[in-house]
């Protein structure tokens, strides 16, 4: 929808209508509770659609409440647009039905497993099922919109009790909307984008079926509210209703996507997420900083970090550590390129399980466990990358990405500042000890310990990893 000048957020976000050609506004979400609070709030602003694309959607409180406000804006008269991937909607069917069953609000899953009851049986069709959408943006009247690595569960907003993700988002105004609006439509109107009601089962009681979706989310926004979280929501919420113009970073910007045809193994060149990013990454002249939770390189990428690094580009690589990592097999995927980046000079740091993420103190979740989600690199102390791409097989070659490079120092030494915070305080640094071999050290209490095996992490752990590196999985990782 074209036509959104006049609503809440059109009129509010006029400003960005002045910004000079090819640029847009940028804001870091790097709060867990802000990056919950601004998604509510946008939804709740809302007039005339909301288009909301997501690998992953949860039925916890957390999802639930997301969804309640998607239902509210539907209920308002507001075209709710909602893609989803499939691969983790199982014990989602009778919500997703009374979604689906709301006259305002369409619902289609990306690339569908075609038996809801028994996903087991589609096993025969692993090449289609293998590849999934990773995109992850929120868009509102065409005017505002949320881009970056977070999905919606507990864990990406400071809600898990066992664990949680640090991670990044970019609240962005300006050109960029509409670049991301028809990102999304290109996903919408694809093939592989399959409205719900093709894929349920048919059953005459539509009206009681939203009403039981109704009254479930009710009751987590109930809840949320009278919890201690709900007050760190609330105050977050009203602190970015009063958003103005100096909250943003006017800076030249390229939104970058995979081709939804990834989903049939046939893009290249430029319909490829690879192509621009890694220009981007190969112009550094000075430095540059990736960050990624899963971080596995294969021969090439691993030949063409050390051919930056011998030309005195100063190449860091923060991942996450053996203890805080949420796949055992992706840690082993990664170990192998260990050796041959620091012996050319690129260093590597691995975020501990006990690392704490801003947000978590305010929801009384500090002493979950942690892991690593953000998804970015920084070039130069200047050009950023931030979205859903991880530095993998599976980023680079099967799943769909979604993501913004832009030029922004500011937020580029925003990440730079959290990443040196967390990198000296609660991480680890693998190096090559004298005989070749890696040890790791990390500063406590103001000293440097060295530790001769992964820290924090347990024999069986260990092996585990060790075990997955004999497997030949690494394409799939």
């Amino acid at each position: 929808m074209t036509d959104t000048d006049t609503t809440q957020l059109g009129e509010s976000l006029a400003y960005s209508h002045g910004y000079p050609e090819g640029h847009s506004g940028f804001h870091l979400l790097s709060d867990a509770i802000d990056a919950l609070a601004v998604r509510l709030l946008v939804a709740d602003a809302a007039q005339r659609s909301l288009d909301v694309q997501y690998y992953l959607i949860n039925n916890d409180i957390i999802g639930r409440v997301f969804l309640a406000y998607l239902l509210k804006a539907a209920d308002r008269g507001v075209r709710v647009r909602l893609l989803i991937d499939d691969i983790s909607t199982r014990n989602m069917e009778e919500l997703l039905a009374g979604l689906a069953s709301h006259p305002n609000l369409e619902l289609r899953l990306f690339n569908p497993f075609a038996n809801r009851r028994f996903r087991g049986a589609d096993a025969w069709d692993f090449a289609r099922l293998n590849r999934r959408m990773h995109n992850k943006s929120l868009t509102a009247d065409n005017q505002v919109t949320i881009v970056g690595g977070r999905n919606i569960a507990r864990e990406y907003f400071a809600a898990n009790m066992e664990y949680n993700f640090g991670d990044l988002d970019t609240l962005a105004i300006g050109p960029v909307v509409q670049d991301t609006s028809a990102m999304f439509d290109a996903f919408w109107a694809h093939e592989r984008a399959v409205p719900y009601e093709q894929l349920s089962e048919q059953q005459p009681d539509q009206g009681e079926r939203l009403a039981a979706a109704v009254a479930k989310l009710e009751d987590a926004v109930e809840r949320v509210n009278n919890s201690v979280y709900g007050k760190a929501l609330s105050s977050a919420y009203s602190e970015y209703l009063a958003t103005s113009a100096s909250r943003f970073e006017v800076a030249p910007y390229r939104l970058v996507f995979d081709s939804p045809d990834k989903v049939f193994g046939k893009v290249s060149g430029n319909e490829a997420i690879v192509t621009p990013l890694g220009e981007a990454a190969r112009s550094a002249n000075q430095k540059l900083l990736v960050i990624s939770p899963y971080f596995v390189p294969r021969a090439a990428g691993i030949k063409s970090l050390q051919g930056m690094a011998d030309t005195g580009v100063q190449i860091d690589v923060v991942t996450n550590g053996l203890a805080a990592i949420d796949h055992i097999w992706v840690y082993g995927g990664y170990a192998p390129a260990r050796k041959p980046l620091l012996r050319h000079g690129v260093r590597l740091f691995e975020m501990r399980g006990d690392q704490g993420f801003s947000g978590t103190v305010e929801a009384g979740t500090e002493k979950a466990k942690s892991s690593l989600h953000t998804k970015a690199f920084v070039v130069d102390k200047r050009y950023v990358f931030m979205g859903s791409f991880n530095w993998d097989p599976r980023s680079s070659g099967i799943n769909t990405e979604l993501g913004i490079l832009m030029d922004a120092p500011k937020i580029a030494g925003q990440i730079t500042g959290l990443v040196e915070t967390t990198s000296a305080e609660r991480g680890y640094q693998p190096f090559l000890n004298e005989r070749g071999d890696i040890n790791w050290r990390s500063m406590e209490g103001g000293e440097w310990r060295i530790h001769d095996k992964e820290p924090e992490s347990s024999w069986g752990r260990r092996a585990a990893a060790k075990l997955t590196r004999l497997l030949p999985i690494r394409s799939q990782l």
